[in-house]
């Protein structure tokens, strides 16, 4: 087994939304095909180097979607799926809809990186909804896409506003997808989704026994 990577005692806490971006973003492989979902997710595409050869695919109809448009580069008719204005690399293709969604349910996307209010240690996203009578549901392609790709990676605080864990034995919110997610990062670690359980790759600003002491699962060394 590899050492778990901590970084509590460098000072470095808990991680920003634009650090835990460059996180994904440097464990996405050469030339991977990936979708990034409403949120956070897109801000992957801002720390992607030049020559990573990834292809960025976007459920409202665009392959090879560049970084976020800034300044004069701004075109509004040009937006990811959460209306974000973005780039136009050379090679930029569009097509209906219905073909990207084509995409994200034949299997033809290695990774897609998706935001979530739970996650269960068996993999359960939900996404979409709190359950809350007054809540708005929001879905859209995130169900085609945790079935579809072939890696699903979750960014996401592992806290919410009221302390709660998002990272939960089992999940209370409706669900998105069952066992589809395989790694989750967040502002105070990363972890691996495995058949044996949560295994804890990285810790940043905290110690795997204080991260026990607050998750409500028992957590598992990196295998990997």
């Amino acid at each position: 087994m590899t050492p778990i990577r901590h970084t509590a005692d460098s000072g470095r806490g808990p991680l920003g939304k634009s650090e835990i971006a460059a996180l994904v973003a440097r464990d996405i492989p050469h030339g991977a095909f990936v979708n990034l979902g409403i949120g956070q997710p897109t801000a992957v595409a801002d720390h992607l180097p030049a020559d990573s050869g990834v292809v960025l695919h976007t459920e409202n109809g665009m392959l090879n979607m560049g970084p976020a448009a800034q300044g004069e580069e701004i075109d509004h008719d040009l937006t990811n799926a959460g209306k974000v204005p973005v780039t136009e690399p050379p090679g930029a293709a569009y097509f209906h809809h219905a073909d990207s969604f084509a995409m994200m349910r034949g299997g033809h996307l290695d990774i897609c990186v998706l935001g979530a209010f739970q996650v269960s240690a068996a993999g359960d996203l939900a996404n979409w909804h709190t359950g809350a009578p007054d809540a708005i549901p929001a879905v859209g392609g995130a169900m085609d896409l945790a079935i579809g790709a072939k890696k699903v990676f979750v960014m996401m605080t592992l806290f919410a506003k009221d302390g709660a864990p998002k990272l939960v034995p089992r999940c209370t919110y409706p669900l998105t997808g069952l066992g589809c997610v395989d790694r989750v990062y967040t502002d105070l670690a990363v972890f691996d989704i495995t058949p044996g359980g949560v295994a804890v790759r990285e810790t940043f600003g905290i110690t795997v026994d204080e991260l026990a002491g607050r998750l409500e699962l028992p957590l598992l060394p990196a295998t990997t």
